[in-house]
């Protein structure tokens, strides 16, 4: 079965902080299981935004895409040493769930992002240009493949007001 989208939703995110680790290139997953960094950032005593989810996300800063690996805290929460952070402002956003088998590289690609462009416009949403996007892998809808094998991964695109 190819990846397809389950549904799509909007939904509206309040300031953030993301604390992570940012990467000038393509962001290293392995180093964050081999080093426990999310067991880290799972102690911190303020309860993560979007439940437990792992957070991989990507904007434009200075024109270059900028990307992020960490999770979503309110605004003031105090980060770990070690690791970074970046205050996001409030937006509104789009959330395709992308629905293929488990590590499946179709979650991953430029032709799975404009399938989901598409889908928006499809929706009379438009995409806020060079803002956020995020895949958003929450438990246990990513994390427990269903009895075909398959996951769903939660992509979001920063949408216009």
């Amino acid at each position: 079965m190819a990846m397809r989208i389950l549904e799509v939703k909007k939904e509206n995110c309040p300031a953030a902080r993301l604390i992570g680790k940012k990467y000038k290139n393509t962001p290293n997953w392995g180093e964050w299981w081999e080093n426990g960094w999310f067991s880290i950032l799972e102690k911190i005593e303020r309860l993560p935004m979007n439940g437990d989810a792992y957070i991989g996300a990507v904007h434009i800063a200075n024109g270059m895409p900028e990307r992020w690996i960490g999770m979503f805290f309110p605004t003031d929460t105090h980060v770990p040493y070690g690791f970074e952070y970046i205050d996001i402002a409030p937006m509104e956003y789009a959330v395709c769930y992308l629905y293929d088998k488990e590590n499946s590289g179709d979650f991953y690609t430029m032709d799975t992002h404009n399938m989901c462009l598409d889908e928006l416009k499809a929706l009379g949403l438009k995409r806020k240009e060079d803002d956020w996007c995020f895949e958003r892998y929450s438990c246990p809808g990513f994390t427990t493949p269903d009895e075909k094998g398959n996951v769903i991964l939660d992509y979001a695109i920063s949408i216009e007001d």
